[in-house]
């Protein structure tokens, strides 16, 4: 099987991996807001390039405040307006990520923080399994899946509480392999190393980690980690991101 995440719009990529005839795990963030390395995607489409580079640069420094002040002032005025734009260029990405996933021989897909969960799971019905809190067998291997970021102060449509996370967590027992969106929190698997900042993680998937030992967890969400592998007692946790830098799966084994 092959494991992807991240994706943030890269489409034609995914296409190119989904048509390898094998089963695909796409642990989510599929749309490209913001690409920090270049600004471009739909805030920039949007709200310009300047907005897209300014809330880069507070992003990278984790000045949530200022870029809530620059939210407000790039919305005065022109809420509706802008919130429509920005729905249809959601839309227009999830039905671009629809056509790139028909061709995988069977594609299981889960939710990061940038996605919208409902407008996703209405684009890739029947394209896609959606298997957010669900246990499947693929391979022989029983694999649970576990969506959503961690709250932040972004409040991003992604996000999930704590106490959901746990309880998504707790509902798949024990498992061969766990996926998520969201790193546990192991310092060099939450270290950006281009920021140098620790990232928000998942206590909550470290927990299950520690508890459960499933022989694999494989995770997304840190684009530039000190550490790709780390292990949690027998359990190898293994970040298969960042895709749209990549263009690469990572292969199951």
């Amino acid at each position: 099987m092959l494991i992807v995440s991240d994706v943030h719009g890269a489409f034609s990529e995914l296409a190119r991996v989904a048509s390898r005839g094998e089963p695909l795990l796409v642990l989510g963030d599929l749309l490209n807001f913001v690409d920090y390395r270049t600004g471009r995607g739909i805030a920039a489409d949007v709200y310009g390039r300047e907005y897209a580079l300014e809330f880069i640069r507070n992003r990278k420094t984790g000045d949530w405040p200022a870029n809530r002040r620059l939210w407000r002032r790039v919305q005065e005025g022109r809420a509706p307006e802008l919130a429509e734009r920005i729905r249809t260029a959601v839309r227009r990405q999830y039905r671009a990520a629809r056509r790139a996933l028909l061709p995988a021989e069977k594609a299981y897909v889960i939710h990061g923080n940038v996605d919208w969960p409902e407008e996703m799971a209405s684009a890739l019905s029947g394209a896609a399994a959606l298997v957010d809190g669900e246990v499947v067998e693929i391979e022989g291997y029983s694999i649970g899946f576990a969506g959503g970021g961690v709250p932040t102060p972004a409040r991003a449509r992604g996000e999930v509480s704590h106490e959901a996370m746990a309880a998504k967590l707790d509902a798949l027992g024990r498992v061969d392999i766990l996926c998520t969106h969201v790193a546990p929190s192991v310092a060099p698997l939450r270290r950006d190393v281009v920021t140098g900042m620790l990232e928000r993680s998942s206590s909550e998937v470290l927990d299950y980690l520690v508890s459960h030992q499933p022989l694999y967890h494989y995770f997304g969400d840190i684009h530039q980690p000190q550490a790709h592998a780390w292990r949690v007692g027998r359990t190898v946790c293994r970040n298969v991101g960042y895709f749209r830098a990549t263009a690469r799966a990572v292969r199951h084994g």
